[in-house]
């Protein structure tokens, strides 16, 4: 289903959408058209980008042709969900680590929803960070490692 959605596959593209992107969330799916799990989160987000058109507007990023932003967002498992509105990161609590993104696939369409329509709700209050609307069960566990370079 990933045909279905709209890829971007320059940095001037994404830079574009971020800044363009007015009153919506702005969802960047970060994978690879190859894997699996990519291609059930891309089932996943076609098939609520019809739902949530007024609310969010959803896009794949091929990660090998961007490695500036796999290394900005510290993207070394995929797939990877970055959510901004109006050109700001939007960071949600999802009880683990990391805040900046979501790892792996959503388990349901409904958990996808739910999730952008708290960012929304959210970002129209200002804020800059929600909380997980995402039962803890459904939210992939792994750790994070750090290297030093």
């Amino acid at each position: 289903m990933s045909f279905m959605l709209t890829k971007l596959s320059t940095k001037r593209e994404i830079d574009e959408v971020i800044q363009n992107t007015e009153d919506l969330v702005l969802v960047l799916r970060f994978g690879r058209e190859n894997d699996s799990t990519c291609l059930r989160l891309d089932d996943i987000l076609a098939k609520a980008s019809a739902e949530l058109a007024k609310m969010a507007a959803i896009y794949i990023v091929e990660i090998d042709q961007v490695p500036v932003y796999a290394q900005y967002f510290d993207i070394s498992l995929i797939p990877a969900t970055v959510f901004f509105f109006n050109a700001q990161h939007m960071k949600v609590d999802w009880g683990t680590p990391d805040h900046g993104k979501f790892i792996g696939s959503f388990k349901t369409k409904q958990d996808f929803i739910d999730v952008v329509e708290t960012i929304f709700r959210g970002a129209m209050k200002g804020k800059l960070i929600v909380h997980s609307p995402l039962d803890a069960a459904n939210v992939p566990k792994y750790d994070l490692i750090y290297k030093d370079i």
